[in-house]
């Protein structure tokens, strides 16, 4: 049985659909340079008299973010579902995976997000690009294939 030494982040895979659609159901996103998915939890002081003068904290709700990079590609599906999220001010279901959805292995959050940021850059020797932020609005599943 062999043991996987690391993930390549090439091999990652980001799949988009209408809101709270099935995993089966989700198409991928082909059109993403870079991803950068963030998760965090807030904290609670829980601190007492009875921990030696040392402060505690617990973790309490979470948070999930996704940024990411995509040319600005008119007529491509997850250009077009993005883009029209953000101007409707809806949500739009992703799962962002460390493989396929149908790989061993794969893993990762999936739900509904809000697009709360979808920035233009146009630099003179690039292609038009499209800078976007992902908020997780309904969490769905923690993916594991």
């Amino acid at each position: 049985m062999s043991t996987v030494l690391f993930v390549m982040s090439m091999n990652a895979k980001a799949y988009f659909g209408v809101a709270e659609a099935s995993l089966g159901s989700l198409a991928e996103m082909s059109n993403i340079k870079d991803l950068k998915v963030a998760m965090e939890a807030g904290e609670a002081d829980v601190t007492t008299r009875a921990n030696g003068g040392w402060e505690a904290t617990a973790p309490t709700t979470k948070t999930c973010s996704a940024d990411f990079n995509m040319q600005w590609k008119p007529g491509d599906l997850a250009f077009e579902a993005i883009k029209d999220a953000f101007l409707a001010g809806g949500q739009i279901e992703l799962a962002l995976l460390t493989g396929a959805k149908d790989a061993s292995g794969s893993e990762g959050p999936k739900g509904s997000f809000s697009i709360t940021k979808f920035e233009r850059n146009e630099q003179l020797k690039e292609a038009v690009m499209v800078d976007v932020t992902a908020k997780l609005a309904v969490f769905g599943e923690w993916v594991k294939v």
